[in-house]
């Protein structure tokens, strides 16, 4: 059997349970062809380049695979026909990565070289500013109607 890695994009409205669905939905389409999926990761919520179909954002999913070229066939058809899904892409490899992809690495450095998110300080008072100075009663007249 051939390995794969299928990533697909589903449509930002849609809730992490119901992405989680389509990911199962895979898997099911996968095994009943004699296949399996060795790894399922979740990339999150991201934002997309460009808009597709109108979303500014999609869910990013990618799935593992060990199966047939015939499974990955069935499995593209059911993906190409799911409204909920925006763009997939399916990509034989030689071999499967071990541990986690280069997406969940990314993630993990840069919340690590970030730091928490308590060394910003107080926020709520700017204490270099003085107050600020009363402007005085409003005028609503029009423009044109002030005296100049």
């Amino acid at each position: 059997m051939a390995l794969y890695e299928h990533v697909f994009l589903a449509r930002q409205d849609l809730a992490q349970a119901q992405v989680d669905a389509l990911a199962e939905a895979a898997t099911a389409i996968v095994k009943e062809g004699k296949g399996r999926v060795t790894k399922t990761e979740n990339w999150g919520l991201r934002g997309l380049a460009y808009r597709i179909a109108k979303n500014r954002k999609a869910h990013y999913v990618m799935l593992e695979i060990d199966a047939p070229t015939g499974v990955i066939a069935e499995l593209e058809r059911q993906t190409g026909i799911n409204e909920d899904i925006i763009r997939y892409m399916t990509v034989r490899v030689d071999e499967q990565e071990a541990g986690p992809s280069a997406m969940m690495r990314r993630n993990e450095r840069s919340e690590r070289e970030r730091g928490p998110r308590s060394d910003r300080g107080d926020r709520g008072d700017r204490g270099d500013r003085g107050p600020r100075p009363d402007r005085g009663p409003r005028d609503d007249r029009p423009r044109d109607d002030r005296d100049a």
